[in-house]
C-alpha cells in the first residue's frame, strides 16, 4: 500500500510541476570569447560560456576556455575554467569580473615540459552594442612568477545570444 501511495504522490508531483512554466531559460544566453593573435606569438583561444540575465542589468555565469600559445622556443596548452559577472549600464558600458582558474602545460621543442596551475581575477569594462562587446580587463592577482601571461591587461572581445 505504501509503494502505491508513493507513486500516486510522485505521479501527481510530476504531473502540477510540468504544468507550471518556468522563465529560466529564456533569461539564458550563451555566447563567449575568442582570441587570435599571429606574428612573433601565435594565440588561439575560445571561452565559451552561458550566462543568466536578471532584471537589474546583473548577469552571472560561468565557462570554460582553451588557449593555444606559440612563442620562439615554447608552447603552450592552457585550460580554464571561470566564474563571470557582468553589469550592463544605460550607457553602453559593461563592467565585469571573472575568476578564472588556469591549469597550463608549456612545452619546449627539445622535449622539456612544464604544468602549472594559478587563478586570476579580471575585472574590466567594455563597450557593449547589442551582442557584441569590446574592451579591456586587468588581472589584480596577477604574478609574474607563476602566470603564463606577459601582462596582467588583456583586450576583452565577448558576444551572447
Amino acid at each position: 500500500m505504501k509503494k502505491i501511495l508513493l507513486f500516486v504522490f510522485l505521479g501527481i508531483s510530476f504531473i502540477s510541476f510540468s504544468q507550471q512554466k518556468s522563465d529560466f531559460w529564456d533569461n539564458v544566453r550563451f555566447g563567449g570569447g575568442f582570441t587570435l593573435g599571429f606574428g612573433s606569438q601565435t594565440t588561439v583561444g575560445i571561452s565559451p560560456s552561458a550566462i543568466y540575465d536578471f532584471n537589474n542589468g546583473l548577469a552571472i555565469g560561468a565557462g570554460v576556455g582553451y588557449l593555444y600559445s606559440e612563442i620562439n622556443d615554447f608552447t603552450s596548452n592552457v585550460y580554464s575554467t571561470s566564474i563571470i559577472s557582468l553589469y550592463q549600464t544605460n550607457f553602453n558600458l559593461q563592467f565585469s569580473s571573472e575568476f578564472d582558474y588556469y591549469f597550463a602545460n608549456q612545452s619546449t621543442f627539445n622535449g622539456g615540459s612544464v604544468s602549472t596551475n594559478f587563478p586570476a581575477l579580471h575585472l574590466g569594462v567594455a563597450f557593449n552594442q547589442g551582442r557584441f562587446a569590446v574592451g579591456v580587463r586587468y588581472d589584480v592577482l596577477y604574478d609574474e612568477n607563476k602566470s603564463i601571461f606577459a601582462s596582467p591587461i588583456s583586450p576583452v572581445v565577448r558576444f551572447y545570444f
